[in-house]
């Protein structure tokens, strides 16, 4: 495909933007109405703002979720102290949720507009960023496009490109570097991530680590804390977090297989928690007993399985436990971020299907911090030996936060790689002591 056939596709997608334009306003009211969209702020999808843009330079930081979000709350903070402006959009509700919580008053917050010609440039005309970091692998074409077209550098930060995406723009490679190429840097998160990114047209690419290593978990609750802990007693605990579905049906076999040895509680945090209803009707369907932390309610003898069904209560969860099995992992592909749990002290399991993590997946293998589950039944010996073995469980939890030590320095480096970019603007702030609407 020639350099003209991928602009012809770039065009074609462009187009297909606008015939779909009903059918994605019938999806976005869909999910307005299932609690997906904030119905309130719904415009912001369509890139109407809901918020004064100050004068002064602005920085537009797109994370679309929880992850992204919280990896990126270090680096967020580090500009909006330069006296800069930040923007910064999310695509999920929980996302929304997490930066209203850990960076209030360092960003102006608005929901991601939509991948559409027209809204990405009623987005652009209002906010006139000075600057564009988008977190991981958001590759959106009208976006790049119209940012290039207006000659706003656009930097991918904490860049991953997992293997179906790399095989997925393998397959055009022409449209990939017409794309690529409007990227003024991208910031990778491994040797690999960035070859593939060279390798589909991408330049300057440099590698620093990954910024999730140097985000720090938001503290829990004390009060709340010391009132769970309270109330497991001596029970042993393991944690199931950041679960899809048929992981939590796994979860409750766990449980089953082991409550005859066991005095045990599981502890099972959906990546949606909005799934929470169906979820326990599974778990009762099982036989075993839920308290839902949603409604409040307490963890008995009797019960079974904590059901950790709210938003940002991660840490929370991890202190209850020193085990925890990442999910997304044995029923489904991709992984879940496993350096949480292990710098909240917590000996790691995983299933296999962990490739959007593969390199700190590796590293906390190769240090004996984590150990793979091919299966619901493994998944079951991993957990008893790890409650029953505490020389093993403590050898594990070591090691695990010896390498998100070793594994930090990331946002360092990320920082080094902009400073081009933000060096400028901290001087432009600093001279209109205006512009930070941060309150940084």
């Amino acid at each position: 495909m020639s350099s003209l056939r991928a602009r012809a596709a770039l065009w074609a997608y462009r187009w297909a933007g606008v015939v779909a334009y009903p059918a994605i306003n019938t999806l976005v009211a869909i999910r307005s109405a299932r609690g997906k969209e904030e119905r309130a702020r719904r415009s912001e999808r369509y890139g109407y703002a809901s918020a004064a843009r100050p004068e002064g330079p602005l920085v537009w930081v797109h994370a679309a979720s929880v992850g992204e979000t919280n990896a990126m709350v270090p680096l967020i903070k580090e500009i909006s102290r330069r006296g800069i402006t930040v923007l910064l959009t999310t695509g999920t509700v929980t996302s929304a949720t997490v930066a209203n919580a850990r960076l209030a008053g360092y960003v102006i917050h608005q929901y991601v507009p939509l991948d559409l010609k027209t809204v990405v440039d009623r987005f652009l005309d209002y906010w006139q960023p000075d600057l564009a970091l988008f977190a991981e692998s958001e590759i959106w074409p009208n976006t790049i496009m119209a940012l290039g077209k207006r000659h706003i550098p656009q930097i991918l930060v904490n860049a991953r490109m997992s293997d179906r995406s790399f095989r997925r723009w393998s397959s055009f490679p022409n449209v990939a570097s017409t794309l690529f190429e409007n990227l003024a840097l991208v910031i990778a998160q491994s040797e690999l991530d960035a070859s593939r990114f060279q390798d589909l047209g991408a330049l300057p690419v440099l590698v620093s680590g990954n910024l999730k290593a140097d985000s720090d978990m938001p503290e829990a609750d004390a009060s709340a804390l010391m009132r769970l802990r309270q109330q497991i007693g001596g029970r042993p605990t393991w944690a199931a977090i950041s679960t899809f579905d048929g992981e939590e049906k796994a979860a409750g076999q766990v449980h089953k297989a082991l409550k005859s040895r066991l005095d045990l509680l599981s502890i099972v945090v959906p990546r949606h928690p909005e799934r929470g209803d169906d979820i326990e009707a599974m778990f009762k369907e099982q036989g075993l007993a839920v308290a839902r932390r949603s409604r409040g309610e307490q963890i008995s003898a009797d019960t079974d399985v904590y059901l950790g069904d709210t938003i940002g209560e991660m840490s929370l969860y991890l202190q209850l436990t020193e085990v925890a099995f990442v999910g997304r992992s044995l029923t489904a592909e991709g992984g879940q971020n496993p350096l949480e749990p292990a710098m909240m002290g917590c000996a790691v399991l995983s299933g296999g299907h962990v490739g959007n993590f593969r390199e700190s997946y590796q590293m906390l293998a190769r240090n004996g911090s984590a150990r793979m589950v091919r299966d619901t039944e493994m998944l079951a010996k991993g957990v008893y030996y790890l409650i029953t073995n505490e020389p093993a469980r403590h050898q594990m939890i070591d090691a695990g936060l010896q390498t998100v030590h070793q594994m930090r320095g990331a946002l360092s480096a990320t920082l080094r790689g902009l400073e081009p970019y933000i060096n400028p603007l901290t001087m432009k702030a600093r001279l209109m002591p205006r512009a930070s609407a941060n309150g940084g």
